[in-house]
């Protein structure tokens, strides 16, 4: 509860909605008093009040807690450098600089507070150059006679303008006479002066004016601090993308933890970086943490909507939510998110994630449905239904059956039955392939197959079917059945071809004669023995369709009408 609050608190602070990040770091102090992150966070969001007596506070309770962490001297000595107390301030910035030589906010903080220290000096003695600077000096008979010098004057006037300016005029005897005297120090008179200048001389009045160069000096100070001295902001960012670099180098070498402190640190310094938090999702996935996976991932998109990252890296956020869903076996959220991924960018690795998920599901969900005891109980409505002729409600029944059981071939058959009915030949049909698929020595498969074939009118694969029935049927339960699905097929073989539209019977034969394949039949001296044989002993019959060349050559002549049988 504690991190959702600081990660709120993060958020309020990144919308510079101070008073609100305030108020979520204190709830989540709260529960954890002992982080001292959370006293840092809530310093920063002070300072940025301007409540540097608050931030301070702050700053030293986190010194306190983490005596060893850099940063934290940096948030007490932030708000010693708010509230002017740069000597306190240098103090703490070198201490920190102690326990990180290299920190870059570090060095900065101490650099800015050492200028307002030589600027409070400065400011201190330009004091004496105050308005009523020439009254002083007109009053003071020492000082006196350098009124009557007009550079001098000038650079009086420049102090004035600018104290910093002082520093620059010190070299000039004169000035540092002046201020002497104004001190109320001994003071040199004109004759001291005049000496100095000997050895120091100074432009004539008629040389332009100390102002120019004085502007000229000051730009070239200014204008390379603004170049060369990057903002907090872009110093943050790239001390981030180097603490991200250890961490990366971490979570190689499988040192988890080490790995996990670095990202947080980059994140404290840039939380605008998602890939800081896809990376530190990716060391929870391997720690086995799924739930700080999930959670983290979640927080990287966020972000990343909020600051527009990559597609990319929203997209691999996604899935990688997706994965730790797979590992907690939660099936359809994993499928949710692979969806949600591959409709920010598609990748190859994300689509088979997918495809596997959808195959993994779906044979979850079948074997949770499995149940072999209501399968039967469907099978037996689904024949109550059948006697009573209601094929479409039998059908409704057997499926059931199929999906608490699919390893039954009897739901299969009896479903077979219910299409034949239904005139569905091909879901018939596709069924008893199924049935004898899953049990080859179910002889009714076979008896059910061998029907429908006769009504499409393939006479030869219905003798086939009814033949691989004979083998299946080995305690000849079944001999009464196959018989009869024989002669149905003889019978129908028996009424001779097919005629066509307006052909008469004596010109179908004679095409019928026409054909190779039964010229050839019978023109085989054995095939005429054996239709001899038959003729004159139709018992004959049995035996010889018993071969399968003998009983294929006299289905062809059969269905071509030259014999007939039954």
């Amino acid at each position: 509860m504690a991190e959702e609050f600081k990660a709120q608190g993060n958020k309020a602070f990144l919308a510079k909605d101070y008073p609100t990040a305030i108020d979520f770091f204190s709830k989540a102090i709260e529960l954890d008093a002992s982080n001292h992150v959370l006293y840092s966070n809530r310093s920063a969001c002070y300072a940025s009040q301007k409540n540097y007596q608050a931030a301070l506070e702050d700053g030293e309770k986190t010194v306190e807690l983490k005596a060893d962490w850099a940063k934290g001297y940096g948030r007490k000595a932030a708000a010693l450098f708010g509230l002017g107390r740069y000597p306190e301030a240098n103090d703490v910035y070198e201490a920190g600089l102690k326990l990180e030589p290299t920190n870059v906010l570090l060095q900065k903080g101490l650099s800015e507070t050492q200028q307002a220290m030589e600027k409070e000096a400065s400011m201190g003695i330009g004091q004496f150059f105050g308005p009523d600077v020439f009254t002083k000096m007109a009053a003071n008979p020492k000082l006196a006679p350098l009124l009557a010098q007009a550079d001098l004057v000038e650079k009086i006037k420049a102090i004035q303008a600018n104290p910093n300016a002082l520093n620059q005029h010190m070299q000039d005897p004169r000035i540092m006479s002046l201020l002497m005297g104004l001190m109320g120090l001994d003071a040199r008179g004109p004759e001291d002066v005049a000496s100095a200048m000997d050895q120091d001389p100074v432009s004539p009045p008629s040389s332009p004016p100390t102002s120019k160069p004085e502007k000229k000096e000051e730009k070239p100070k200014e204008e390379p601090k603004d170049e060369e001295m990057p903002s907090e902001e872009e110093l943050n960012k790239k001390e981030a993308l180097k603490i991200k670099d250890l961490g990366n180098a971490s979570y190689k070498a499988r040192k988890f933890d080490e790995a996990l402190e670095h990202y947080a640190k980059a994140w404290e310094l840039d939380s605008t970086n998602v890939s800081i938090l896809t990376n530190k999702a990716a060391v929870y996935f391997e720690m086995g943490n799924f739930d700080e996976c999930i959670k983290t991932c979640e927080e990287a998109i966020e972000v990343g909507r909020e600051y527009r990252a990559d597609y990319k890296l929203i997209a691999k956020a996604l899935g990688r939510i997706g994965t730790a869903y797979v590992k907690q076996d939660k099936l359809p959220e994993a499928i949710k998110y692979y969806g949600k991924s591959l409709a920010e960018h598609r990748t190859p690795d994300i689509l088979a994630k997918l495809k596997e998920a959808e195959k993994a599901k779906a044979k979850a969900d079948k074997e949770a449905y499995r149940d072999v005891a209501l399968s039967a109980e469907a099978r037996d409505r689904g024949n109550a239904l059948f006697k009573n002729s209601d094929f479409v409600g039998a059908v409704k029944e057997y499926t059931e059956a199929i999906k608490r059981d699919d390893t039954d071939p009897r739901a299969y058959s009896n479903r077979a039955a219910c299409y034949t009915k239904l005139m569905a030949i091909n879901e018939a049909l596709k069924d008893c392939e199924t049935c004898i698929q899953l049990d080859p020595k179910f002889v009714k498969g076979y008896i059910r197959k061998a029907a429908i074939q006769l009504l499409k009118k393939e006479y030869d694969e219905s003798l086939e079917t009814c033949q691989l029935a004979k083998e299946a049927d080995v305690e000849h339960k079944h001999t009464v059945e196959i018989d009869q699905q024989l002669n149905k097929v003889y019978a129908e073989m028996s009424r001779g071809p097919v005629r066509r539209e307006g052909e008469t019977e004596e010109e179908t034969l004679k095409r019928a004669q026409q054909d190779p394949e039964v010229q050839r039949i019978m023109g085989d001296p054995a095939m005429r023995s054996i239709l001899q044989q038959m003729q004159e002993d139709p018992r004959a019959a049995q035996d010889h369709l018993k071969n399968p060349k003998v009983a294929a050559n006299i289905r062809k002549l059969v269905a071509a009408g030259i014999i007939r049988m039954g």
